[in-house]
């Protein structure tokens, strides 16, 4: 079974950069796509693009934003799992935006940045790291300031379609400590869509801190399917 792994909002495959070798070597095929990051729905085609390419089944696994990509693109065929790393998984109609608004603002909001066309970036000063990412280590904060990217406020707004978690066996990893996306907000999503959840302590950059333990659920997830 090919895996499929799914950035999250600003992200890039650089995101997957310290888990695609642990599945490598253990004789996993592994695409990490690059999604444009200017509409959910532009992301879903994108992805769904990759899934037909490869012919064959697939297992989604989602960061973050990645998590309301894979929600969709799970429907198509070739797809039989999904897996969600501190990622958003919204049900039809739903938002990413509606979700975080159910809740108290996370304390990544005081360091979001909106453009003039209402897109969005984090900004990254010594202050985030602190208190957002204080277990990435220094050398690799360079390399994820350098891959990040700006987000279109679209791929927050646009609703979820039927979403493949109501279908499909579904897995979720929780980040104890995220200060990004809300770790009851996470439990909720888990709960609400019957996954097999694992919780892991660390901030919301569980693919680069954790890596181990995100190959390790998905490896659980390949053994199920």
């Amino acid at each position: 079974m090919h895996i499929v792994l799914v950035h999250g909002a600003g992200g890039t495959p650089a995101t997957w950069t310290e888990v695609v070798p642990l599945l490598t070597a253990a004789g996993r095929a592994v695409t990490a796509v690059t999604n444009p990051l200017r509409s959910l729905a532009g992301d879903v085609a994108h992805t769904s693009s990759i899934v037909d390419a490869i012919g064959g089944p697939v297992l989604l696994v989602g960061h973050s934003y990645g998590g309301a990509v894979i929600t969709n693109v799970g429907r198509a065929a070739p797809v039989k799992g999904l897996v969600y790393v501190a990622a958003f998984a919204p049900d039809e109609g739903e938002t990413v935006n509606g979700i975080v608004e159910r809740y108290p603002p996370a304390e990544v909001s005081k360091y979001m940045r909106r453009g003039p066309n209402g897109e969005w970036e984090s900004e990254h000063t010594a202050a985030y790291w602190e208190e957002i990412g204080w277990d990435v280590r220094p050398e690799q904060r360079p390399v994820w300031d350098a891959e990040s990217r700006r987000s279109e406020n679209a791929i927050f707004t646009e609703p979820t379609g039927v979403p493949a978690w109501r279908t499909l066996p579904s897995w979720y990893l929780v980040a104890a400590d995220d200060r990004t996306l809300r770790p009851e907000i996470q439990r909720d999503m888990a709960a609400r869509m019957g996954a097999d959840t694992v919780e892991v302590p660390g901030s919301h950059f569980t693919p680069r801190v954790r890596p181990e333990l995100v190959a390790t659920l998905i490896e659980r997830a390949l053994e199920s399917l």
